[in-house]
């Protein structure tokens, strides 16, 4: 098994399912051809679906991963015309350290619970105003009220929450202004975030991402749209938040989290993604391989200002959609 990294103790939840992945993949427990998805990886490790992808994105740069026409990744380098095999990673006996596997379990109890917060809130905001009972999500979990409001706490930095004037958790509406103003923030932002990032980005990542997007413009497979959310986060993540600035990275992460949990609400309810998406991400993308960022950082506009009007137009069909019939025991919909 290949060895772990330095600083165990201090690696992120990202590194951490690389090495854990990297090391199987070694050993052969994870065999050329495996199909790799997010979701039952997230489950063995018991962490999010966002270090897993980040992990899977990492070896991917790397050549231990590559992306096929289906769902997920592919084990082994690309070029070799691999057969997928779909065969449950669950059945395989994933070999997790013991330092890995206690790095791993040793997050504090809000980190736990909160990305099935997150997505219980982001689903059913678009339908109306709900109101979050500290009492019943502490009961729900099986938590502290300290954890609860440490949960909450960071779901109000992200702007996913509020308090009321009666001090009342709040979440909710969702509404066209809503969306308006956080991507009114996302075209102040983004753009001068990419033309900082110019000099720091990762070519090779920069590569691999043109490479995967030119495949899927030019392919233009009928489930595209699937690829979409991971597709805006590798471009977020290798080109807008390449820059050094923390505060502005961290800035743009929160201001993404609502828009990035409304259009996958879009998705569950069945509205359909636009392909004309990955047209325009290559575009920015090819534009910065070319080392020409004023016009990739004026495209970006362009792109944001698209994707705008695509999410408060498929918002508008959702308006008359009736909302969730059933929703988490903690959140209460608030009558008008």
């Amino acid at each position: 098994m290949s060895e772990p990294r330095l600083g165990q103790n201090t690696q992120r939840r990202y590194e951490i399912a690389e090495d854990v992945l990297r090391s199987n993949i070694a050993d052969g427990i994870l065999p050329a051809g495996l199909v790799l998805l997010e979701g039952p990886i997230a489950e063995i490790l018991q962490i999010s679906r966002a270090p897993v992808q980040r992990a899977l994105l990492q070896l991917e740069s790397d050549g231990l991963v590559h992306r096929f026409k289906g769902r997920g990744y592919l084990v082994g380098p690309p070029g070799r015309a691999i057969e997928p095999n779909r065969t449950d990673i669950k059945s395989l006996g994933l070999t997790i350290p013991q330092h890995a596997d206690e790095a791993l379990q040793s997050r504090s109890s809000w980190e736990r619970i909160y990305t099935e917060i997150e997505n219980d809130v982001a689903g059913c905001v678009i339908f109306g105003q709900y109101r979050i009972i500290e009492n019943e999500l502490a009961n729900h979990f099986n938590v502290s009220r300290t954890v609860v409001r440490d949960v909450l706490t960071r779901l109000r930095e992200r702007g996913l929450v509020r308090k009321n004037q009666s001090s009342h958790w709040i979440a909710g509406p969702l509404t066209a202004q809503t969306v308006k103003d956080h991507f009114m923030l996302r075209r102040l932002l983004e753009p001068q975030a990419l033309a900082l990032a110019a000099s720091h980005i990762d070519r090779d990542r920069l590569a691999v991402l043109f490479s995967r997007l030119s495949e899927l413009d030019r392919s233009q497979p009928t489930d595209a749209w699937q690829n979409l959310e991971d597709i805006r986060t590798q471009f977020t993540e290798c080109c807008v938040l390449a820059m050094p600035n923390e505060r502005l990275r961290e800035l743009i992460r929160n201001n993404l989290l609502p828009v990035a949990a409304t259009e996958r609400l879009l998705r569950q309810l069945g509205l359909p993604g636009d392909p004309a998406v990955i047209a325009e991400i290559r575009l920015i993308v090819e534009l910065m391989t070319r080392g020409a960022t004023a016009a990739a950082a004026a495209m970006l506009e362009n792109h944001i200002d698209a994707s705008m009007n695509r999410t408060i137009a498929q918002m508008k069909i959702v308006a008359i959609i009736p909302g969730p019939s059933v929703t988490a025991a903690y959140l209460t919909r608030v009558v008008e």
